[in-house]
């Protein structure tokens, strides 16, 4: 009887805000348990992150929902002074002249990881897992992956590379234990008209 009081007592906004709050916890779990199913991916030993930060155009990935159709997709992060990460993933969909649209994740990086394991929290108090798997000596181009091999991501500060890069990027991914042949990819044609 008394529990009915107490749930009772609460406004219909804070029992939605309860509900919500135990539904987010409950996703957490489900994707804390997904995540742990495979061996962590490899990550890299240390990332620096100032060099890390800026443009990078998405070249190929093994896209989430809202990508499969995107063009002139492009990732920006900018280092906020509290040590998060701004993010901007900026794309056209369905074409060069489809509509404009824009996610404005916040990454923040893992303590212990070299600055290569990264929180993205699209929608509170969710964060996905994002992992900084390779980047070249000259932060030129990066490979980005996730321990449920279920996205990925190949990105490069141009809009093009070459055909040998993406294709040792992909046996990179490959070597990860990825179904390289999920893999799209993303069409770029600079500059937009």
């Amino acid at each position: 009887m008394g529990r009915n009081r107490a749930s009772n007592a609460l406004s219909p906004s804070s029992r939605r805000r309860l509900r919500n709050l135990c539904l987010g916890l409950a996703a957490v779990a489900i994707l804390a348990g997904c995540a742990t199913s495979k061996p962590p991916i490899p990550r890299m030993q240390q990332v620096d992150l100032q060099r890390f930060m800026g443009d990078w155009y998405v070249i190929g990935n093994i896209p989430t929902l809202p990508e499969r159709d995107a063009y002139n997709a492009v990732e920006s992060y900018s280092l906020a002074a509290d040590g998060r990460i701004d993010t901007r993933f900026r794309y056209r969909e369905g074409g060069f002249d489809g509509a404009l649209k824009t996610m404005n994740p916040v990454g923040t990086v893992v303590p212990g990881t070299g600055n290569a394991v990264w929180g993205m929290q699209f929608v509170w108090p969710i964060k996905a897992e994002y992992v900084i798997v390779d980047v070249d000596p000259a932060y030129q181009l990066t490979i980005i992956g996730r321990t449920a091999r279920d996205y990925a991501w190949i990105m490069a500060r141009q809009p093009t590379i070459a055909e040998s890069r993406y294709a040792a990027a992909v046996e990179r991914l490959k070597a990860l234990g990825y179904d390289t042949s999920k893999l799209r990819r993303v069409p770029q044609r600079w500059p937009e008209s």
